[in-house]
């Protein structure tokens, strides 16, 4: 479909959709990586639409993440595949993913069974906050620039001003 439909002015944006029945519309995707204490972005890129890009990207934005602690990453059932699975956990890292409810889920007891399984799924919706910030503030809903990389650019100076805004908040809430 993309290569009969085509965007003139951005031929970088392929036709996408997130749902079976939501509309197919031209885009570029954006991945964020958060950290859970704080709700702070430490990743971000934009790629080319497709259903693997998710995961693909957060399993590398994960690799670009540094430190010795024990690191979990909680996602949605979208992330609930073999692929993404052992490759968290083939980095170290264990993977909060809700289980999927039409299928088997890869994830298992030995993740469930714990406490912080719990409280990443609690938390994991602050990623939302981000996103939603994103499009009403930053004006990203719509994006006015063409291209990845200036599109990339944009969504990056975006997560960086989140960070500081979210920074502000939480130094005034601990003062």
């Amino acid at each position: 479909m993309n290569d009969t439909h085509g965007s003139a002015t951005d031929p970088e944006s392929r036709k996408y959709r997130k749902s079976r029945s939501g509309a197919f519309k031209l885009v570029h995707m954006g991945h964020v990586l958060s950290e859970n204490k704080n709700g702070l972005a430490v990743g971000v890129r934009v790629t080319v639409a497709n259903p693997k890009a998710e995961r693909d990207t957060a399993l590398d934005l994960l690799r670009a993440v540094c430190g010795q602690r024990h690191k979990t990453v909680g996602a949605d059932k979208g992330y609930d595949e073999r692929d993404f699975v052992a490759g968290a956990r083939s980095m170290g890292v264990t993977p909060h993913v809700s289980p999927h409810t039409r299928r088997p889920s890869q994830v298992d007891a030995r993740t469930t069974r714990h406490g912080s399984f719990v409280v990443s799924q609690r938390k994991r919706k602050r990623i939302e906050e981000i996103f939603g910030w994103l499009k009403t503030v930053a004006l990203l809903r719509k994006v006015r620039h063409r291209g990845r990389a200036r599109v990339g650019w944009m969504f990056t100076l975006g997560a960086a001003a989140y960070n500081l805004v979210r920074m502000r908040t939480l130094m005034t809430a601990s003062a």
